[in-house]
């Protein structure tokens, strides 16, 4: 049974090592955690897990990082979710395009340690 006191994260990751170690650390910090492998199983996921926040790479098998978070600013009863985008790609209109698009914040994933990651989740969820 979920606690309903526990904050939830998806992580919607497709490299199975980084997307462990998160749960791991997600966990240990005393939130609740589900992932998907792709972006398409992330949406079925957000609509099912209502998360709090939501970390989310763009490149994903089957919708892309930027499809899943316009779905999710689409969306009435989930616009207001979190987005904090952990991903290798570092050119600049890639991150403007993010933001654009709604997200949180933008981390790239060779600048920022586990610890750093929960910080930002910590941050975003004040």
């Amino acid at each position: 049974m979920s606690n309903p006191e526990k904050k939830k994260i998806l992580v919607i990751e497709d490299d199975r090592s980084l997307q462990n170690a998160l749960l791991e650390i997600i966990s240990q910090e005393g939130f609740e955690s589900e992932s998907a492998l792709d972006g398409e199983e992330g949406i079925a996921k957000i609509k099912t897990f209502k998360p709090d926040l939501i970390l989310l790479d763009i490149i994903l098998p089957k919708k892309d990082g930027f499809e899943v978070l316009e779905e999710i600013k689409k969306d009435e009863t989930l616009k207001n979710i979190p987005v904090l985008i952990l991903t290798n790609l570092e050119e600049v209109d890639n991150v403007q395009k993010a933001l654009d698009l709604g997200a949180t914040n933008y981390m790239v994933k060779s600048d920022f340690s586990l610890k750093d990651v929960v910080e930002k989740i910590r941050a975003a969820m004040k």
